[in-house]
């Protein structure tokens, strides 16, 4: 499996010397790809009666393609993975430019890792519908994977119209690779029929175990007339509480159900700053390793 580790956003903060340390010890440390995240706007909860989200107003979260075109500069063996670009509330044809930048400055080392959120405030700020938004999102991979690998093309869908026109520059790869981050039990199963890889957030609707999750995913990838072992899966491992035990014990679990990639996170267990998160995945990368 290859190896990443998530950017914790929150406790680094704003100072990007900090973020470009954190980086450049990850890439020294042996780990092959950097994690981020996505959100546009945080709900302020004084405005929201009943918000029991943790993402808000405060929450630091940078923008994924800026934060990415500062980490391919100063970290550039690192590979890079959004988990998740919340697609259906941005543009498509911007995403596909933005992406296609991205995979240049990484020289191809690039994964867009979407899914299709679930802050109604961010959709109502971005001016775009949340309640179609898993209907539109089939639509924008095709056409993002089509301004990747064609010079110019006509698309008349059902939410997007091009005429004749084209991104340039074109990706390193193409296309890019999009992999889907997904929950709910529809939006899993689609990722089975159009992604190169799965983004494994919890159980299929938060039941279960992830081996049925995987037994399921395998079943509907067959159904789609896809081998299972060319298909990607990147879980996580939570790193950030219990002991290097516990966290191989999550890797060899994840091993044995055929994952592919697999990424540290350290947020969450009161580690504060760069040198605490560093320190950590330091502790992890000695037990995780091959």
């Amino acid at each position: 499996m290859q190896l990443g580790a998530v950017l914790p956003q929150g406790d680094i903060g704003t100072d990007f010397a900090s973020i470009r340390d954190y980086v450049q010890a990850m890439q020294d440390l042996g780990y092959q790809h950097v994690v981020t995240s996505d959100h546009v706007l945080g709900a302020d909860p004084a405005g929201h009666p009943g918000w029991s989200r943790p993402q808000i107003h405060t929450s630091v979260v940078h923008e994924p393609f800026v934060l990415f075109g500062y980490i391919a500069g100063v970290a550039p063996k690192l590979g890079l993975l959004t988990n998740v670009v919340i697609m259906p509330q941005r543009q498509t044809a911007l995403v596909a430019k933005q992406a296609a930048e991205v995979d240049i400055v990484s020289d191809g080392r690039f994964r867009l890792g979407l899914g299709i959120g679930w802050n109604k405030v961010e959709f109502e700020g971005l001016n775009e519908s949340f309640t179609n938004r898993g209907r539109r999102f089939e639509e924008q991979v095709d056409l993002l994977r089509k301004l990747w690998t064609e010079e110019s093309l006509t698309f008349a869908g059902q939410y997007h119209t091009v005429t004749a026109a084209g991104i340039s520059p074109q990706p390193v790869q193409r296309p890019i690779p999009i992999w889907v981050g997904a929950t709910a039990e529809a939006a899993v199963k689609r990722a089975t029929r159009i992604a190169d890889g799965y983004l494994p957030l919890s159980p299929i609707d938060g039941k279960g175990t992830y081996a049925e999750t995987m037994e399921r995913v395998h079943g509907w990838l067959r159904e789609a007339g896809r081998d299972p072992s060319t298909f990607g899966v990147e879980p996580r491992v939570n790193a950030s509480t219990g002991t290097p035990d516990d966290w191989r014990k999550v890797v060899e679990e994840w091993r044995a159900l055929g994952a592919s990639h697999i990424h540290v996170a350290t947020s969450g267990g009161g580690l504060v700053g760069a040198d605490a998160h560093i320190q950590r995945l330091r502790e992890a990368r000695e037990v995780l390793a091959p």
